[in-house]
């Protein structure tokens, strides 16, 4: 069994094989941290504490990654790429805030969460924060851009919302969470990968590819979490198998699973998977019950189907080593699941 390339440079915890690809990338993510820190900045410094907070905690920067990689398929990191790409990762930690707060969550990237370590008027206000920063920057990116935020910031509320309020009656629960989805993780992940192909210079047709890659990658993304979270031993992915069932969350394995009959099925139902909180031990008897029912397999059917629809936007933009990159990235997310 071969090793790890030696030749392959890890970006973000993306390893991309052309050395120059890798520098302009690396650099182009140093630029972003320092204009984010740079952007947040207050004269009352308790803004800045609380703004820096989940700056400061870390993350993959995938949503950056994804700007500054479509850059690259086009004219490079230039000045304009960067500030787009800082503009969607603020926009996505100003979620985070506003969602730890609807969560109640106490942590968040193994550090308390802005509302457990103040409370929830911080946070809701240092996410307010955020997304005026975020609309800040994009501004200098003209009028087009400043369109495509603001549909995009409507796309999150309205997708925020449709999980808040569950499906109407009589609609399908899986179309209703795979819309949930497209517009709660895909569009912020569309909007990056747009914004870099659009402001390297790339014809109209790349940039379309990419807006649909990233909204695809984005819907591949959230589908694997939720298949780890039930597929995954305990420790393995350096997750707590079982999160959303304890959380009540009905994620898409769950939804296949109770579409289904028979005596396994009326179980899950028993126990209120999907629409109630569960017990530890009501958790591992669900564990078991949907390791064994067919809501994994159809889960990582939905999972296939989508990355080959993201490989298919793929193969419409130039070769080269960003869109070797690009797949490789889809690749990564497709293969955590083992």
């Amino acid at each position: 069994m071969s090793g790890p390339n030696p030749a392959l440079t890890q970006v973000a915890g993306l390893p991309i094989a052309d050395p120059d690809l890798a520098v302009a990338v690396s650099d182009g993510l140093d630029r972003v941290e320092e204009l984010l820190h740079r952007e947040v900045h207050s004269d009352y410094r308790f803004v800045t504490e609380t703004s820096l907070h989940l700056i400061d905690a870390g993350g993959k920067r995938f949503r950056p990654l994804l700007t500054l990689l479509a850059a690259q398929l086009a004219g490079g990191t230039s000045e304009d790429v960067v500030v787009a790409a800082t503009s969607v990762e603020l926009v996505h930690l100003a979620t985070l805030y506003h969602d730890d707060v609807m969560d109640e969550a106490v942590m968040r990237r193994g550090a308390d969460s802005a509302n457990a370590r103040w409370d929830n008027s911080v946070a809701i206000l240092t996410g307010d924060y955020l997304f005026a920063h975020a609309s800040r920057l994009v501004s200098q990116l003209g009028p087009e851009a400043v369109r495509i935020i603001a549909e995009t910031f409507a796309e999150l509320v309205t997708g925020q919302m449709r999980e808040t309020r569950g499906p109407r009656d009589g609609e399908d629960a899986v179309e209703h969470y795979l819309a949930v989805v497209a517009e709660k993780t895909g569009s912020l992940i569309a909007t990056s990968g747009r914004f870099g192909a659009m402001f390297a210079g790339a014809p109209d047709e790349h940039v379309t590819a990419m807006r649909r890659f990233g909204e695809i990658i984005g819907t591949v993304f959230q589908v694997s979490d939720d298949i780890i979270d039930i597929a995954s031993p305990s420790g393995a992915s350096g997750k707590t198998p079982g999160t959303d069932l304890r959380e009540g969350v009905p994620t898409l394995p769950v939804l296949y699973a109770l579409a289904g009959d028979g005596p396994e099925v009326a179980r899950l139902r028993e126990l209120g998977v999907g629409s109630r909180e569960l017990a530890d031990d009501e958790v591992g008897e669900a564990l078991e019950l949907l390791r064994g029912s067919r809501g994994l397999d159809e889960a990582r059917r939905a999972l296939d189907a989508r990355a080959d629809a993201a490989r298919a936007e793929l193969a419409t933009l130039p070769d080269g080593p960003a869109r070797r990159a690009l797949a490789a990235l889809l690749d990564y997310t497709v293969a955590r699941i083992g």
